[in-house]
C-alpha cells in the first residue's frame, strides 16, 4: 500500500499574491472577515498554519464603508495616552470621519491570530480612504503572473 503525505509549502515557495477590494457600500465586518482569510492563506489550498501563504490585500475607499444597526453611535474605540485619567473614546461616526483607515485596520486586526505570525499578515495590508493606491505594479505583476501559471 502506497503511503501519501500531505504536501506543506515552505516559506519561500509561496507566490506574493495581491487582492483589491473596494470598500463602497460593504458591511465592515463581513468585509474584514474577507480580508482576514485572504491575509491568513485560508482562501487557498497551499494553506499552512506555520507559513505565511497568504496575499497582500490592499482596501481603497474605506471612508465609504456600512455598518448594521446603531453602531454609528454606540460603537467607541479606546485609546490610552500612558498618563493617568487620560483615556480617550472616539465614536465609530467620528473615527469614519477622520482616519476611515483606522476602522478597518482595527476590525481586522481583531480577527488575526495574537502571536507573530499575525502581525506579519497585518503588515500585508495597506487601507486607504480614496480610490487610489501606490501599488498598481504589484498588483499588475502578481495579476500577470497568475496568467502565466494558468498557462
Amino acid at each position: 500500500m502506497k503511503r501519501t503525505s500531505t504536501y506543506f509549502p515552505k516559506p519561500g515557495e509561496t507566490a506574493d499574491d495581491w487582492q483589491v477590494i473596494d470598500a463602497t457600500g460593504k458591511i465592515l465586518g463581513r468585509m474584514a472577515r474577507d480580508i482576514s482569510m485572504a491575509l491568513q492563506g485560508k482562501d487557498k489550498p497551499t494553506y499552512t498554519p506555520h507559513v505565511n501563504t497568504g496575499s497582500h490585500v490592499v482596501v481603497i475607499n474605506a471612508g465609504k464603508v456600512r455598518v448594521s444597526g446603531r453602531k454609528l453611535l454606540q460603537k467607541t474605540y479606546y485609546k490610552h495616552t500612558g498618563y493617568i485619567g487620560h483615556l480617550r473614546t472616539y465614536l465609530l461616526r467620528d473615527m469614519l470621519e477622520t482616519r476611515p483607515e483606522r476602522v478597518i485596520h482595527l476590525a481586522v486586526k481583531g480577527m488575526l491570530p495574537r502571536n507573530t505570525m499575525g502581525r506579519e499578515m497585518l503588515k500585508r495590508l495597506k487601507v486607504y480612504a480614496g480610490d487610489s493606491h501606490p501599488h498598481d505594479a504589484q498588483v499588475k505583476a502578481a495579476a500577470k503572473q497568475s496568467e502565466n501559471q494558468t498557462v
